[in-house]
């Protein structure tokens, strides 16, 4: 009963996220947004590994969670340089800073 209340909980957090990923206002609110929809995930695979007795459910939760986080990096650092591979911000990007 308790894990079927949180997993409600968490899917409620969810479509927030959801919502916030698609109206957000600018990229980064975006990303931050898609961010939590993983991380939510992440807790929505454990709950119901444990609702349904099968707790090796964590491992793939656990992986998942790992390229979540990598995934956010990488986006974030195409958007900011504009290259996976380049170490300085792009030219045009330089210039809406200043």
């Amino acid at each position: 009963m308790i894990f079927s209340a949180a997993s409600v909980a968490v899917l409620g957090t969810m479509f927030m996220a959801m919502t916030r990923a698609l109206r957000g206002p600018t990229v980064f609110d975006r990303v931050l947004a898609v961010n939590m929809f993983g991380t939510k995930t992440v807790l929505l695979m454990c709950l119901v590994g444990f609702a349904v007795g099968r707790p090796e459910f964590m491992d793939v939760a656990i992986v998942y969670a790992l390229m979540n986080f990598i995934g956010t990096l990488t986006i974030l650092k195409y958007y900011e340089y504009g290259d996976l591979a380049a170490t300085e911000p792009a030219e045009d990007r330089l210039e809406e800073v200043d």
